[in-house]
């Protein structure tokens, strides 16, 4: 149900076209408004306003959704959520180097983390996306002293969860001073290439060399190529002495020489073998001096080589190689467990009152590790391609208007040809989402249908629908309205990590009760039950329990479906979440994007025996868009879906 024919001039006087075909949309188009407004919700987001040629468009054919005309006053949505940071925020890639994220790129190897909650262990994953965006920037500063600059609605991942800088939505969970993140710790800063530097660096390769293994195979490569640069300006007596005071420089450059003679990577490990325990005592000391634990095994191995190992950690791992510089060491980080210190504790949060460059990517786990801390990226930027906007800046910033909207529901419903066939709203783009507060589209659309008799529905998870209640009161006396709610279940955790844009489960059930209060009998689809989540005995029966309780006349069954698109952010997020269920999930969406019928039929079976439970009435086919408001005796007939709102 794409949109065509976006702009039109204020004169052109055609009617509705039957089955519009989508184009794509240029943003730069003709006689639109350009808008963006201070407030914190829409901060970084541009609205475009423009003059549309049609409103109501016909359903394609090929659909399977049970009606044939919608509305959708909206192009984009503003339950969207971004997530951004400085471009100089040091992002550790795979194999333990680090680079800016702005100068990230997609299909660069970056470590992320997978698990539930706080179980958490480090993976391998890719960059997917990489994209930049202005938005109004917030320091966050640790007790370790780093500083994290960031957008108030980026998330990262505490001992409380995930936690945003400063969300604008007040039911987002914000990060507070106190908080503990999770995560190795700061980066260390890379050597400085001083004459301290290169002079260590020739000592610890050269008499490194000197004490290695018989057995050892000779080494050649980088480490070798540098030294003969070095010593174009350093004489080898010079490089050869041991200085009295070594500097941190020199010791910095001398455990990197040593390393590039005689080290070796294995996994976590650092090890260094030699036959001279003098050398091996001036590795453990330049290790000691830059805070890095070693250990000497007491006896030495076949043949008399003696060995000093760094402490096999990741943090220490990780200190070692960015405080030494030494390139190419190979570093398996995959499954070991997330962890989080006092260094960790977040210490201040401050606005710091200007709009600056920031920048995001998505990965394969939907998170990263930005100088040191678990950051979650934006998982969900690829339902929105559909709508001909990018995965990139325009997802979060440029929103489509129809400010036309109202006049044109009243000219097409006047047109000679129009039936007054049931229009539905909010199958596509939710019509209550956070732009309508500002825009008000919805009561000139409510106007027009009431004047005209015009039977419609609602689906929505905009709690802002109660601010139009009167309307809907007044049009449901002269025809049918349908009124429904996606509440897929009440799981508030689940809720935060699939729909963190929406209100939550809680306040979608507090206004199905107003709704029902008003005189509506209001439908709640059960939309989506995440197959392994929220399929369970438990869930559903609390889920049921709590429409019931709201006043509800029906709860409507709608299993996951995974289109284009959301199927592939979904896949992220479950291998990221909750590793264990991804080989189900591909025996499940084998076929396509739909679950098997009978594994649809199980789910439906359980949650109308809860249904009874609870004296929920089994819905008709006719029932299952949205139940009735009618001023008729007799039951009046309603729309169906078959599918389900979007997850965002």
């Amino acid at each position: 149900m794409r949109w065509s024919h976006l702009s039109a001039s204020p004169d052109d006087a055609s009617l509705l076209d039957a089955a519009p075909v989508a184009s794509p949309l240029p943003l730069a188009l003709p006689g639109a408004t350009v808008r963006t407004f201070d407030t914190p919700g829409f901060a970084g987001m541009t609205f475009y306003e423009i003059r549309s040629k049609s409103i109501i468009n016909r359903v394609p054919g090929a659909s399977r959704v049970p009606f044939q005309w919608t509305i959708n006053p909206y192009r984009g949505c503003s339950h969207a959520c971004s997530y951004c940071l400085g471009g100089d925020t040091p992002i550790l890639l795979a194999d333990g180097s680090t680079r800016p994220l702005s100068q990230l790129q997609v299909g660069d190897a970056v470590l992320g983390t997978v698990g539930a909650g706080p179980l958490r262990r480090y993976a391998a994953t890719t960059v997917l996306d990489h994209w930049t965006t202005s938005k109004p920037a917030f320091r966050v500063t640790l007790a370790d002293g780093t500083r994290l600059v960031a957008s108030g609605d980026h998330r990262f991942l505490t001992d409380r969860g995930w936690r945003h800088v400063s969300p604008a939505e007040p039911h987002l969970p914000a990060l507070a001073v106190g908080d503990r993140m999770s995560g190795v710790g700061h980066f260390a800063d890379p050597p400085k290439e001083s004459p301290d530097y290169r002079a260590g660096f020739l000592c610890g390769l050269i008499r490194g060399d000197a004490g290695a293994p018989p057995t050892a195979t000779p080494r050649e490569g980088d480490a070798w190529i540098r030294a003969d640069g070095y010593l174009d300006e350093i004489p080898m007596h010079e490089a050869l002495r041991w200085p009295e005071v070594p500097t941190g420089e020199w010791r910095r450059g001398f455990l990197a020489g040593a390393f590039g003679a005689t080290g070796t990577a294995d996994g976590l490990a650092v090890i260094f073998t030699s036959r001279d325990q003098g050398f091996l005592d001036r590795v453990t000391e330049a290790l000691t001096h830059l805070g890095l634990p070693s250990r000497r095994p007491p006896h030495p191995q076949l043949g008399g080589t003696h060995c000093a190992e760094v402490g096999r950690d990741l943090w220490a791992a990780l200190r070692f190689r960015h405080l030494t510089g030494i390139p190419g060491a190979p570093l398996d980080a995959s499954g070991v467990e997330v962890g989080s210190d006092a260094q960790l504790t977040v210490a201040d949060i401050e606005e710091l009152g200007l709009t600056l460059p920031l920048y995001d990517i998505t990965t394969g786990t939907g998170d990263f590790i930005a100088d040191g801390v678990v950051s979650h990226n934006c998982f969900a930027r690829n339902t929105h391609t559909y709508l001909d906007l990018d995965a990139g800046r325009d997802f979060d910033s440029k929103v489509i208007v129809k400010v036309n909207a109202g006049e044109l529901v009243r000219r097409e419903l006047a047109a000679p040809r129009w039936k007054r066939e049931p229009i539905a709203m909010g199958t596509n783009v939710d019509v209550y989402q956070r732009a309508e507060g500002r825009y008000r589209l919805m009561p000139e659309i409510l106007t027009a249908l009431r004047d005209h008799a015009n039977p419609f529905s609602i689906l929505t998870k905009g709690t802002l629908i109660l601010r139009d209640l009167e309307l809907l009161r007044q049009a449901a006396t002269v025809t049918d309205v349908s009124l429904a709610f996606s509440i897929g279940f009440v799981d508030e955790t689940v809720w935060r990590e699939v729909e963190p844009g929406t209100p939550s489960p809680r306040r979608r059930l507090d206004a199905v009760r107003r709704l029902t209060d008003a005189g509506f009998a209001v439908n709640v689809l059960m939309a989506p039950i995440l197959p392994g989540l929220t399929d369970t005995d438990e869930s559903i029966e609390e889920t049921v329990a709590a429409i019931a309780a709201s006043g509800a006349v029906a709860a409507t069954p709608i299993p996951l479906h995974l289109r284009p698109g959301a199927r592939e952010w979904y896949a992220a997020w479950l291998t990221r979440e909750h590793p264990a269920l991804a080989p189900r999930y591909r025996d499940l969406y084998r076929g396509g994007s739909y679950l098997t019928q009978p594994f649809q039929n199980e789910i439906g079976a359980r949650v109308r025996l809860a249904a009874r439970r609870h004296g929920l009435h089994r819905p008709t086919p006719g029932e299952a868009r949205g139940a009735t408001y009618s001023n008729d005796d007799e039951d009046a007939t309603s729309t169906t879906a078959s599918e389900q709102l979007t997850l965002l």
